[in-house]
């Protein structure tokens, strides 16, 4: 009797340890669900927040605003911010709680954009570098004492212009990594200009041709644009690349 009375107690302790755990399964599950559920609009909100209405004007404004914003971070070399953090500085400012003054702010900005500038003015120099070292040392490429490298793609037995003559040219400029930046072979139209009026990796080099020549000459930073660059196509430091095309001296 004694044993029959601790199988039944055992079995009603185990019955009610399952219909307890049963119950605490079912509140998670449906605490589960409801974070899904909260997840999921919030999701939808950020969703929406995102989407953009260029009739509505106060969308059109906030996306002009952020267009000047993100143009002027690009013409320093800010590639990417923390947009959260940016967000709510901007909104803080609107509302007159910003954190930091305004110049403290500047101050700040314009010391972080020298750091970026100089740390992208290295890396491209060195890109440069490394890509002329290699270069010469392929078949073909011939260096001049300048550093100036080249090649030859159409001989030609023609006139050699002087450093005191104009000539009549097509050409094609790229950089290192290929990106064209000017063409007159694109324009469909050739170019007449002196000797000595251009960059003197140009002026060098066409005193080595000879009318009906073509050839492709690489051009260190130092013989092009140097620490400057030029325009907002060519980087500081930038190594060139041309292929040159000697039509007529003028």
């Amino acid at each position: 009797m004694k044993k029959l009375l601790i199988v039944a107690l055992t079995l009603v302790i185990g019955n009610a340890s399952y219909a307890q755990k049963k119950k605490d399964l079912i509140k998670e599950v449906a605490a589960l669900k409801s974070e899904a559920s909260t997840l999921k609009k919030e999701l939808n909100q950020l969703k929406k927040a995102k989407e953009v209405n260029l009739n509505d004007s106060i969308h059109k404004f906030s996306y002009a605003f952020g267009v000047e914003i993100g143009t002027s971070l690009k013409s320093v070399g800010v590639k990417s911010i923390n947009y959260d953090v940016f967000a709510v500085a901007l909104e803080e400012t609107l509302n007159g709680n910003e954190k930091i003054s305004r110049q403290d702010a500047s101050s700040y900005i314009q010391k972080s954009v020298m750091e970026i500038k100089e740390r992208e003015s290295k890396r491209l120099k060195l890109d440069s570098e490394n890509f002329l070292a290699e270069n010469a040392k392929r078949e073909g490429i011939k260096t001049t004492e300048s550093g100036l490298q080249y090649e030859i793609l159409t001989p030609a037995d023609g006139q050699k212009p002087t450093a005191d003559d104009k000539v009549e040219v097509h050409y094609e400029g790229k950089l290192i990594d290929g990106t064209i930046f000017d063409s007159s072979i694109e324009r469909g139209e050739s170019i007449v200009f002196g000797v000595s009026q251009v960059i003197k990796g140009w002026t060098e080099a066409l005193q080595l041709m000879s009318v009906g020549s073509k050839y492709r000459i690489y051009i260190p930073q130092e013989l092009a644009y140097g620490e400057n660059g030029a325009g907002g196509q060519i980087p500081p430091y930038a190594a060139l690349i041309f292929d040159v095309e000697l039509i007529s001296i003028k």
